[in-house]
């Protein structure tokens, strides 16, 4: 659960590598899952890249550490919390996606993220 405030690490190449939460899109909720859209701001970049420190992104969570249920019963958790930081179409920022995704992702169709994806868990 991603609530406003929360730190989570940014899992592609776009050059900034931790967000910090500051809206949950989607309705009148407090918290996001996997497979949601956040508002963040860019707490640390890499220099001389294409986002840089305080910059305001979207992002879609692809790993929480919560324990999340599947339909089949079966559960699964992550080490972190990360976000992939895509643009106003859902097409990801960046072109590449480091780690795993959750299947979750494929189920809200971004599969633009899946395709860049090493492994979808």
């Amino acid at each position: 659960m991603i609530y406003p405030q929360t730190i989570l690490n940014v899992a592609d190449n776009t050059g900034a590598k931790k967000v910090m939460c500051i809206r949950v899109l989607g309705g009148n909720r407090k918290y996001a899952k996997i497979g949601d859209t956040i508002i963040g701001v860019v707490k640390e970049a890499l220099p001389n890249m294409l986002i840089k420190r305080s910059d305001i992104v979207r992002a879609i969570i692809v790993r929480t550490s919560k324990t999340i249920r599947r339909q089949d019963g079966m559960s699964i958790r992550f080490d972190d919390n990360a976000v992939v930081i895509v643009n106003l179409e859902n097409n990801p920022k960046g072109t590449r996606v480091f780690g795993p995704v959750a299947r979750e992702i494929r189920d809200k169709n971004f599969s633009k993220i899946v395709s860049l994806a090493p492994e979808v868990l």
